[in-house]
């Protein structure tokens, strides 16, 4: 049976729905239940137009999770973590990337070019993944602040070394003048066009108390600031994380109507909300279709040296920070380790991968078994490990997709 496009889009989120609840009364994650379900239906004969592809998760899905994500990033709390943050999402990123790089050639074998796309696609943690699950265990206060604007921050480092990879896989020379060159477009770029696209939307919503009006320059602003910048081969994630800080920060303060702030906070709730679930029940369908067989000791190895690579790129570079007021407790060093999720940012890298690349196929298969990995293994032992940390209390369980935004606020200051 064959699905349209509209008929297929409007079952995942039927079924996406009645995960949502089946999860809640399971006590189940709920990324788990729709990765599960995905690969479930995987096995019906039903074809569905909708598949998990590069452009769908850069052009449609990422967006409105980057900047709802953004949108409730207090900036002053932010600001204080910055130090920690941004050494976690650059020069955490670069160590976790080049020892899964060094891993692949040295014990899977792989030849030194597709060990360092794979180092640079799978070592940024995902702001998808990570964000769902921590909101859905009702994390609070700084963990919470630490590991998801880590998530959305570190995202810059692995585009410039994923970029440097494939041009080096290319037979392009990498001098220290194109490194820096490429850091400068990806991430300036991409702040420079975030905060264009920011303040215009702030400038125009401020001319109206229209909420249909106000909510629509919302909407314009993650999805424009992400593709401008993309057009002009700049971090769209960057772009659309400066717009919604801006937004956020600044429209809140006497810009948006009464009104209007409901119908944002709302409807920015509800586009996360399907937005993961399609994201999810993909992966899931994608996942089923890999042939994991051909590559399981390149996976294996794959999702050992992710984990060594994490590892290090947290506990020697939190202890940086120990005499400080930045001081990163051990438990949560826990967290930030065994909490660093993959997901749909690496497997859209991988899928967007040259069709004439060497080992292509391989690279795929090997990331989808480390997302595999993070949403099973790791998704279904975070509340866990947070419950036994003291991070959530003992009896809590995930009540719904993620807690409201006056919750996430309230929790910061925590």
């Amino acid at each position: 049976m064959e699905l349209s496009f509209a008929n297929g889009a409007l079952l995942l989120l039927l079924i996406a729905a009645v995960v949502a609840i089946l999860s809640r009364r399971l006590r189940l994650p709920y990324s788990v239940g729709l990765v599960a379900t995905g690969m479930g239906l995987a096995l019906f004969p039903l074809a569905f137009e909708i598949h998990l592809t590069s452009d769908l998760i850069f052009n449609a899905l990422l967006p409105p999770l980057i900047f709802e994500a953004a949108f409730y990033l207090r900036w002053d709390q932010l600001r204080r973590e910055l130090p920690v943050v941004l050494t976690l999402a650059t020069v955490g990123v670069v160590l976790s990337g080049l020892i899964t790089a060094f891993g692949m050639h040295y014990v899977a074998r792989w030849p030194w070019q597709s060990a360092f796309i794979f180092g640079a696609l799978i070592a940024a943690t995902d702001p998808v993944s990570v964000i769902a699950t921590f909101r859905e265990a009702k994390v609070h206060g700084r963990l919470r602040l630490l590991i998801e604007s880590e998530s959305l921050l570190n995202d810059g480092t692995a585009a410039v070394a994923f970029t440097m990879a494939v041009l080096f896989s290319s037979g392009h020379p990498l001098t220290g003048w194109s490194v820096v060159t490429e850091l400068i477009r990806n991430v300036g770029g991409g702040l420079v066009f975030g905060a264009v696209v920011g303040i215009m939307a702030l400038f125009l919503t401020g001319r109206t108390e229209d909420h249909l009006a106000e909510l629509t320059f919302t909407t314009v602003a993650a999805y424009g600031s992400f593709l401008l910048a993309q057009q002009f081969q700049s971090s769209g994630v960057f772009a659309t994380i400066t717009a919604g800080l801006i937004i956020g920060n600044r429209g809140p303060l006497g810009v948006f109507s009464d009104r209007g702030r409901e119908a944002v906070h709302a409807f920015w709730e509800y586009a996360a909300f399907v937005a993961n679930s399609f994201v999810f029940l993909l992966i899931g369908m994608q996942e089923a279709a890999q042939n994991f067989a051909g590559v399981s000791m390149a996976a294996a190895v794959g999702i050992f040296f992710v984990l060594v690579g994490r590892a290090v790129a947290v506990y020697p570079l939190c202890l940086l920070f120990r005499r400080s007021e930045r001081h990163v407790s051990m438990r949560h060093q826990h967290v930030l380790f065994w909490g660093g999720l993959r997901g749909a940012l690496a497997l859209a890298l991988a899928l967007g991968l040259p069709e004439d690349l060497p080992m292509r196929a391989q690279l795929i298969t090997v990331s989808f078994a480390v997302v595999a990995f993070s949403v099973f293994a790791q998704g279904l032992t975070i509340p866990p490990l947070l419950r036994k940390l003291g991070e959530i209390p003992a009896h809590a369980h995930p009540a719904k997709f993620a807690d409201s935004p006056e919750d996430y606020r309230s929790g910061l200051s925590t």
